[in-house]
């Protein structure tokens, strides 16, 4: 009997593609031809990653670290938010908040981009995708060679900011600081961002 309901299953045209994944998984250039795939689906290993309901915490803290990456980025670099990023065939996950080449943004119509025009890949921890942003993710984008990563999470009501940069020996990324209060860099280029405002929007 499980056979033939899953036989009906993948035979039925009403189903979406993505229901039943292929052998081998999915790649990369798959997400841009699946119909009705649910917005911010990820790619992790061959295996689509579904977005849950964000908290309040993470919308706010997207936007004070948006605006601020902004207001300190160089001309020659853009922010873009919630944008999937190539890392190999079976790898495209979406980073909260990446920092690219301006040159690698085309215009309105690109839906991806490629890891060696990321300079910053930021992730914003909630607790369904905890276990993804503290472990999976961050070795993925060491390993396509992203030089810097954040990792942002909220412990006992502040938020704490996480900030590693990329061993090119090892590709493996190091600890480089652990920010509160403000968040005070100069790499990948001059940052400073009030992190109190936060906890008070």
């Amino acid at each position: 009997m499980t056979v033939e309901v899953r036989s009906q299953i993948i035979t039925d045209p009403e189903l979406p593609d993505w229901l039943i994944p292929p052998s081998k998984g999915f790649t990369a250039n798959d997400l841009d031809h699946l119909v009705e795939l649910p917005a911010h689906t990820e790619l992790l290993d061959g295996s689509l990653v579904f977005v849950s309901p964000q908290a309040s915490f993470h919308t706010i803290t997207l936007y004070v670290l948006e605006k601020g990456l902004r207001g300190n980025a160089p001309a020659d670099l853009r922010v873009r938010r919630e944008m999937s990023v190539v890392l190999g065939p079976r790898q495209r996950p979406e980073p909260d908040l990446v920092v690219l080449q301006a040159t690698a943004d085309p215009g309105p119509d690109v839906t991806a981009y490629e890891a060696a025009d990321i300079l910053l890949a930021v992730e914003v921890v909630d607790p369904a995708s905890q276990t993804r942003d503290r472990g999976r993710k961050p070795q993925l984008y060491a390993s396509a060679g992203i030089g810097h990563f954040w990792r942002v999470e909220q412990n006992s009501g502040r938020v704490t900011v996480y900030v590693y940069e990329l061993d090119p020996a090892t590709s493996v990324y190091s600890l480089m600081g652990i920010h509160h209060d403000k968040l005070h860099l100069t790499v990948p280029f001059e940052i400073e961002i009030d992190l109190t405002e936060i906890e008070n929007l």
